[in-house]
């Protein structure tokens, strides 16, 4: 498994957040048993420079707290049997699958956590997972989907235990 990490602002975070990436990475991979080595890349940001990327990616001009740009297709969440037909789907070099790249705003982790009334740590551990579980087809437009989805996150973030 390969994480990438690029910061495009100070991290102010009291913990490491690159091992805890990793850890909560790696968890999700287990938790849905996904068959392949993988790659997960994730940018750190600021609200103004989400903000552009969700204008510019998704046409909503405001800031967010994490993007999901998914690189693989699914016939249904959560269903990696065809990843293999598409040869795109990997790394040519590491022979990785390309999962997809997540953005976080690090001012939204401090809010939300103050907000929450849990850590940062704990707040970035979730949208990670939260993102991730979109890497994978989850999906929260219908309640449905969004108790699916939820369920696992929560889960995650129980075997991991981080919690509020």
């Amino acid at each position: 498994m390969t994480v990438h990490i690029e910061e495009e602002v100070e991290i102010p975070f009291d913990f490491d957040y690159k091992q805890l990436a990793d850890r909560v990475i790696e968890a999700c991979i287990d938790y849905v048993n996904f068959p392949f080595e993988a790659e997960v890349n994730i940018l750190l940001v600021d609200d103004k420079m989400i903000q552009e990327i969700n204008a510019k990616q998704r046409n909503i001009d405001k800031a967010t707290d994490v993007l999901s740009f998914p690189m693989l297709d699914y016939e249904q969440a959560g269903d990696f049997s065809k990843i293999e037909e598409n040869s795109d789907n990997f790394h040519p070099e590491t022979g990785e699958c390309l999962l997809g790249d997540i953005v976080i705003s690090v001012d939204k982790v401090l809010k939300q956590a103050q907000n929450y009334g849990h850590s940062a740590k704990r707040e970035y551990a979730f949208l990670i997972t939260h993102s991730m579980f979109h890497l994978f087809g989850y999906d929260h437009m219908t309640s449905k989907e969004e108790e699916i989805m939820f369920a696992k996150q929560a889960s995650v973030l129980k075997m991991l235990q981080i919690n509020r």
